[in-house]
């Protein structure tokens, strides 16, 4: 029995922020070593923080993280520790994790396999490495071998599959299990969304149990650049078995997962599988060998991983509300703004964003305690002195509620009950006035009066963008972010009016759909986030029909009514831009799974989204920033890229309406 213990570290990092990022790092060792770990696994890029961009293609980017690295290395003396860097190696940028020995550089890892789909974009600024390739690379005048390589610390084997290498099908693990590796370690940079945990979980224990070793998964904590955001996944499994997995979604800057394995164990399970068919080569170029000595370890009562709130009846939910009020606090500490404002219509999107900052507040001071909770909002004079988490809340948040002429009781009572329910500041005004005022203006411009009848859409948005100034100069009073509300169902269609309801300096859920959004929202009324509460106050929200409320009164708008139902409009969505369908194949999955809909109202319905998604794509492209929550979604600049001007399926759509032609109405 050769025991070891292993920890996987998270990091809440932020491009470039060289001190914070080493403090983190520093913070997740000393942790380590207080807990007796011997290997500590770190994650991809951590010490420039994975989502600089463009800037890896900057040779200051480059000095200053192998400066950082130098720095950092005395803090490892007696431990075996990895760090994520970019290494620049004939006019190449490799994306590398390096290895360290007791405070001494052993090697320079590279990457294989690049992200390069979703929302990655990886190959634009990394080159992947060749398998069994190995070079040289110098650092502060010392030259370390860089490429395919492996280590032998002590005895004990360890190899590497950075990120993406383990998400492929030929993974590097088979081979590293063909050279007796006992240990390979992940750090990654793997972006949250929904249901992604369970598929990470999967490839770590079949790595562990198909490669016969050890695994030691460590990702990266929080929104660490803007729109992906990070969910703090530890995992560490043996011998096909989970044996530790971290808590997600910490509001700490680092955090470790320790786990004692038995080398021996699985050294003796691949002697004991009959496939397995070690490589029997003299030399191993490929092996840097260094001396180490582990503690003499007693075994462990393994306990039973969670990463608490797992076996909950609401995972995704549980997931949304973690993921988005982690993104929200890292976003509103990382920008420095002083609060949020929203324009709280009343409605599902804005009480879903003014709920989302309560919950951050909320699940924030429930982890770390009101004083540390403050502390990370430390630079904010307004939250100085709060005494509780509807202090800070309330000091945090103003929701306006801004009237028309065809506004109702029943969506401002919504609004005023739900910013009560919660909290928040609640303001109320009416801007009648300056809608007419335009009106006005723009009818002796025409030299004809506006009419309902002839200037429905034109007389909707004026009353949209007369709410933009006023709620802007209040968030810019407040030196705060102003949330912008619309859903991805609305972008995919422009149901939406820019310089109007899009307003804002970031979207947080522009890549939620609305029918999921509602369904979200009735749970958080009657159920709420585990170890919290419900919010009753949603009620007056999700019992009325979703409505933009422009049209006067008798008109009786509804969204579903100006569109088609959110749970259609968002299956042909689904099925146009994410499966890549033509109209008339989409008309025929939608015949199956909405029979209850007539064929010449389903033909309408799809011409009308191919119609819409083509003319409004400038929309998307305007959107403010949102936060990628789904590994599918519209947003332009980092997942759904799509012509400004095209054709707009002409062709297309004529063989869709010839094929209803031949249908009973």
């Amino acid at each position: 029995m050769k025991l070891i213990k292993v920890a996987a570290a998270v990091l809440n990092q932020t491009p470039l922020a060289w001190d914070g990022n080493k403090r983190h790092i520093l913070g997740a060792i000393a942790d380590a070593r207080r807990e007796g770990v011997s290997i500590l696994c770190l994650p991809e890029l951590c010490i420039t923080g994975y989502g600089c961009e463009d800037a890896f293609l900057s040779r200051g980017v480059h000095q200053a993280a192998l400066q950082v690295l130098e720095e950092i290395l005395p803090a490892t003396e007696g431990m075996i520790v990895t760090l994520g860097l970019p290494i620049l190696h004939h006019n190449a940028v490799i994306d590398c994790a390096v290895m360290i020995c007791d405070a001494h550089i052993l090697g320079f890892v590279a990457k294989k396999h690049l992200a390069g789909d979703g929302i990655h974009y990886e190959p634009r600024w990394f080159k992947p490495w060749p398998d069994d390739l190995r070079s040289e690379t110098v650092v502060a005048g010392k030259r370390y071998p860089l490429g395919d390589l492996f280590f032998d610390c002590g005895g004990v084997r360890i190899g590497f599959e950075i990120c993406e290498d383990a998400w492929v099908a030929k993974r590097p693990g088979g081979e590293l299990s063909q050279r007796g590796v006992d240990i390979i370690l992940n750090p990654s940079a793997s972006h949250f969304a929904f249901g992604k945990h369970e598929v990470r979980k999967r490839f770590v224990l079949e790595g562990s149990r198909a490669f016969g070793v050890s695994y030691v998964y460590a990702n990266l904590l929080g929104n660490e650049s803007g729109r992906a955001i990070y969910d703090g996944d530890t995992l560490i499994a043996s011998n096909g078995r989970l044996i530790a997995c971290g808590k997600r979604f910490s509001y700490g800057d680092w955090g470790i997962t320790a786990a004692t394995v038995d080398v021996d164990l699985t050294r003796m399970s691949q002697a004991r599988t009959a496939s397995f068919q070690p490589r029997l080569v003299d030399g191993e170029g490929d092996c840097v060998r260094a001396e180490f000595n582990y503690p003499e370890l007693e075994p462990e009562r393994p306990g039973e991983p969670d990463d608490g709130f797992a076996k909950s009846a609401g995972v995704k939910e549980e997931e949304f509300t973690r993921a988005l009020s982690l993104g929200l606090f890292d976003y509103l500490r990382k920008s420095r703004s002083d609060g949020f404002v929203i324009s709280l219509s009343g409605g599902a999107d804005s009480a879903a964003c003014a709920s989302f900052v309560a919950l951050m507040v909320e699940l924030g001071i429930q982890e770390l305690g009101l004083a540390r909770f403050l502390e990370k909002l430390s630079y904010s004079r307004r939250l100085a002195d709060a005494k509780s988490a509807k202090e800070v809340i309330h000091r945090l948040l103003v929701c306006v509620y801004q009237a028309t002429r065809n506004s109702g009781p029943v969506t401002l009572n919504a609004a005023r009950g739900v910013a009560a329910g919660i909290g928040a500041e609640f303001v109320e005004w009416d801007i009648d006035r300056l809608v007419g005022e335009y009106v006005d203006k723009v009818s002796k411009a025409a030299g004809r009066a506006l009419d309902w009848k002839t200037d429905d859409v034109a007389l909707q948005n004026i009353q949209a963008r007369v709410r933009s100034p006023g709620v802007w100069l209040m968030a810019n009073l407040r030196n705060s972010l102003l949330l912008s509300t619309s859903n991805r169902s609305e972008a995919a269609v422009g149901y939406a009016t820019m310089d109007g309801d899009t307003s804002g300096g970031l979207s947080p859920i522009a890549g939620i759909d609305k029918a999921y959004l509602r369904r979200y929202l009735r749970w958080l009324e009657k159920i709420g986030p585990e170890g919290l509460h419900p919010i009753p106050a949603l009620a007056a929200v999700n019992e009325q029909q979703p409505t933009a409320e422009l049209r006067p009164a008798e008109n009786h708008q509804t969204d579903e009514d100006d569109l088609m139902p959110y749970e259609l409009l968002d299956a042909i969505e689904r099925a146009a831009i994410r499966d890549k369908q033509m109209p008339i194949e989409v008309f025929r999955e939608m015949r199956v799974l909405y029979p209850h809909y007539g064929a010449q109202q389903l033909g309408l319905w799809v011409e009308r989204f191919y119609k819409l998604f083509c003319r409004n794509q400038w929309k998307r492209e305007r959107y403010a920033p949102s936060f990628h929550l789904d590994d599918e979604n519209l947003d332009p600049k980092t997942w759904c890229r799509f012509p400004i001007l095209s054709s707009g399926y002409e062709r297309e759509l004529r063989a869709l309406r010839a094929h209803l032609a031949g249908l009973p109405a």
